[in-house]
């Protein structure tokens, strides 16, 4: 094959339908992560394809400098969504593009140059984005990165205090890491976050490409600590499938915001799949069935399984089991023996993010199937 960026596995996935994918001899597998939470409607969903199919008809594409019903009313809707007082958004394509839309946006309206990201932390692969992110095994072949960035402990509120002062443009925290393991964030350091941040005249950032758009129980994770950011950035889950990102801003952010701009920023199909998106989140409370349906299954792995591995936890549907030896070969187990394709998170937690929309049937056979693969390790 020609293609060299990703290496890639060996099922060919020809098409989707809900929660599941099927390879190219038809094989039927449950996607509780192949799809790294980008469908959190799970695959063809009626309206998200309807939308984009009737958008098409209309108009492929206009650039954002010229107002386009579709982008206009995601701007609106967007905003609508986010905490008080966020109200601006910037559109992109992807999640490392609405990370480094903060931290540009951060040095602007600051003045300042200092980042602080935390240990373990994923923001993405472009140069500024990845300057924030923990490992070297991503950023080493690509350095020198921007300068100015200090990494503190995950989690450790001291620790962050005592990193911000006057000279910090901004602090950018994942309230879940997902790459890093699935690490949810006490409500404790999240306040201090935002108590220093606020104090030093800084901006804080909150990463919601993995866990926004209800992926956590809430529309947004920040929501559960009730600590509202400067911007919160989101992508995988906002199109359905589609390449979009945002970044969402408090005003004093947007008014200082540069120079920035991206040519295919918020397109008209991307638009219109991410209007559906996030309507129909939001008016069928997928959130809520995730917060059930991740509650469902933490405690039936936790039964089945929690004495067998070293931790399972998670917050809504973004669950990490840490089992006792790579990660990798779990995952092979699941996918060509039991038809589950999941995701590792680091080298011994395979991570579960399957569409928001499964249900108990989903649930069982996910827990069965983990339960086999530990049970088949153990012997």
């Amino acid at each position: 094959m020609s293609g060299f960026v990703f290496n890639e596995k060996p099922i060919q996935i020809e098409s989707g339908d809900g929660p599941y994918l099927y390879d190219d001899s038809g094989t039927e597998y449950l996607d509780m992560g192949a799809s790294y939470a980008c469908v959190p409607l799970g695959h063809g969903h009626e309206a998200v394809d309807g939308a984009v199919r009737d958008q098409l008809d209309d108009l492929t594409y206009v650039q954002a400098s010229y107002p386009n019903a579709a982008r206009t009313e995601l701007y609106e809707k967007l905003a609508a969504t986010a905490p008080d007082p966020i109200d601006k958004t910037w559109l992109c394509n992807s999640g490392t593009e609405a990370n480094e839309a903060a931290l540009k946006f951060a040095r602007s309206a600051t003045g300042n140059s200092k980042i602080i990201a935390t240990m373990q932390g994923f923001h993405g692969r472009t140069m500024g984005a990845l300057a924030t992110t923990w490992k070297q095994k991503y950023k080493k072949m690509y350095e020198p990165l921007i300068g100015d960035v200090e990494f503190v402990p995950y989690d450790d509120s001291e620790e962050l205090a005592d990193a911000v002062d006057d000279e910090t443009a901004a602090v950018i925290v994942e309230p879940v890491q997902g790459e890093g393991g699935i690490n949810p964030a006490s409500a404790e350091f999240l306040e201090t976050a935002r108590e220093a941040t606020a104090e030093a005249g800084a901006a804080l950032i909150f990463d919601e490409v993995q866990t926004g758009m209800g992926r956590t129980g809430r529309l947004w994770a920040c929501e559960q600590a009730g600590v509202v950011p400067d911007m919160i950035t989101s992508a995988k889950g906002l199109g359905n499938g589609f390449p979009i990102g945002a970044t969402l801003c408090r005003e004093w952010i947007a008014e200082n915001y540069g120079s920035h701009a991206s040519t295919f920023s918020g397109g008209p199909v991307v638009s219109a799949a991410a209007n559906a998106t996030v309507s129909t989140i939001v008016e069928d409370d997928v959130p809520g069935h995730a917060a059930e349906m991740g509650d469902y299954i933490l405690t039936e792995l936790e039964s089945a399984i929690g004495d067998e591995v070293r931790e399972v936890r998670g917050e809504g549907l973004m669950i990490g089991v840490e089992v006792g030896r790579g990660a990798n070969k779990a995952l092979k187990e699941l996918a060509l023996n039991h038809g589950v394709l999941a995701l590792p998170a680091g080298r011994t937690v395979v991570r579960l993010l399957p569409p928001l929309t499964i249900e108990e049937e989903e649930a069982d056979a996910v827990v069965a199937a983990l339960t086999d693969v530990i049970a088949e390790d153990d012997t």
